[in-house]
């Protein structure tokens, strides 16, 4: 690991141009790790957002509201064991995702795991900008194209800043969230009471019809920045105070959200529960000036969070497939996220989670596996690209599809991840790296990849 002494003189001192510096080459070094507290308020402030209420009620109009309660608890803890075992890999080591992947895929293999994933995240933040602007048109029939643009350069604003704005952000997302969604649980629940909400049963149109599919809803939600949780905790002191960080996010801080959605569309007082879920921005636009004025507030402080962090994920993605740095990312994708966003993103959005529950938790399976169970990453002589990590990755996704279409009772999220970490302990015992290639290139480059 970097040591203080290996530091150039602007790291040295923890600033880069007057902000913090970011570590995107290379590990955060012992001297400028951050509190389990500060980690936390990253992860936490990060699925407690609307978005986690909207899927919340989804799954309840589909399965009833104990079903649906079941569901989400049963996808937070797979939530919490995918990105745990990663985060936990990420604190010991301070290395930031595509680093981390290195080991694994290869020098070469992890630009296209790290450029998929970084890639697919901000599609995650187009998404939430585009929503941003939809959400307060449903709601106050304001202009949703141009409140999407100002959203965007916000957002962007607040990411540039770096992994202290992630900090500050989720701990006055996460109280705002709480207090809203308390206002908005009273007054959905006032005429009927909790007995009504116990005893509902879902809708016969609802779209999700088993717990299998309600838990891919929930891994899907986050598993592409989960996946890249090393970007966050990689700031950890050490593995176990990252796992605390990631236990805030799931299952405590995404289920909170998503139950509270679960409420709303179970007290009957969601809007378009078919097609919003558990919205509940429109339940506190109708009750006076300041509880709409805080509404207002609620959507760009949540919805910027989920935004935030979703494009920092990209710009150290890429940053470090690119070599360059953080923040010209962050403009540079962020601009691309919100010409996306004003395109009218939000529509193809079924199609999107579908992809994510397909694609995506095969690669933290067999990053786990290799780095953690086998334990093999750190002793193996880099490479430029490794076949059989990309091979069990193929092998889950096409496990994940067939579940898609000929099971889809079944959750397609936790066949992925299951048939990949199977097959990438066959593979490695079968033939382990005779089908790798070496890495070409001097040895400072290799060096980059550990």
């Amino acid at each position: 690991m970097t040591t203080r002494t290996q530091l150039p003189p602007a790291v040295e001192n923890g600033k880069h141009g007057g902000l913090e510096e970011e570590f995107e080459n290379e590990p955060v070094p012992e001297s400028h790790r951050r509190s389990v507290f500060s980690v936390s308020a990253v992860w936490f402030g990060f699925p407690m957002v609307l978005t986690s209420a909207i899927f919340g009620g989804t799954i309840a109009y589909g399965l009833g509201f104990w079903k649906g309660v079941l569901s989400i608890l049963i996808g937070n803890l797979v939530l919490f064991a995918y990105v745990g075992s990663l985060s936990y890999l990420a604190g010991r080591t301070g290395k930031n995702f595509a680093l981390s992947a290195a080991e694994t895929f290869g020098r070469n293999g992890a630009k296209i795991v790290a450029g998929f994933l970084s890639t697919v995240v901000i599609g995650w933040f187009a998404f939430q900008t585009g929503l941003t602007g939809a959400t307060l048109e449903t709601s106050l029939g304001w202009n949703a194209t141009l409140l999407a643009l100002v959203a965007g350069v916000l957002y962007i604003g607040i990411t540039f800043i770096g992994i202290r704005a992630l900090t500050l952000i989720g701990l006055v997302a996460a109280p705002l969230f709480i207090a809203l969604g308390i206002v908005a649980v009273v007054i959905a629940t006032r005429t009927d009471g909790i007995g009504s909400i116990t005893s509902y049963r879902g809708a016969s149109d609802a779209t999700v019809l088993s717990i299998g599919a309600a838990v891919t809803i929930v891994v899907a939600g986050f598993v592409d920045s989960g996946t890249m949780t090393a970007d966050f905790t990689r700031w950890s002191r050490n593995g176990r105070e990252a796992v605390a960080a990631t236990f805030s996010a799931f299952p405590i801080a995404n289920a909170i959200a998503m139950i509270v959605g679960a409420i709303v569309v179970a007290a009957g007082a969601a809007v378009d529960p078919a097609a919003g879920g558990g919205d509940f921005l429109p339940i506190l636009t109708g009750h006076g000036t300041v509880l709409t004025v805080l509404a207002v507030v609620f959507v760009f402080v949540n919805l910027g969070s989920v935004c935030a962090h979703c494009l920092y994920n990209g710009a150290v993605g890429w940053s470090q497939l690119t070599g360059s740095k953080m923040r010209l990312l962050t403009i540079v994708l962020g601009t691309v996220g919100v010409a996306i966003a004003l395109a009218g993103v939000w529509s193809h959005f079924s199609t999107w989670l579908n992809l994510l529950g397909i694609f995506v938790p095969s690669i933290g399976a067999v990053l786990i596996v290799d780095q953690l169970v086998t334990r093999r990453a750190a002793s193996r002589t880099p490479t430029g690209f490794r076949v059989p990590p990309f091979a069990a990755w193929v092998i889950g996704a096409a496990c994940a599809y067939a579940v898609h279409h000929w099971a889809p009772q079944l959750s397609e999220a936790i066949a992925g991840m299951v048939c990949a970490a199977l097959a990438y302990l066959v593979i490695e015992a079968i033939a382990p790296d005779r089908i790798g290639r070496p890495a070409t290139g001097s040895g400072a480059e290799l060096e980059g990849a550990r």
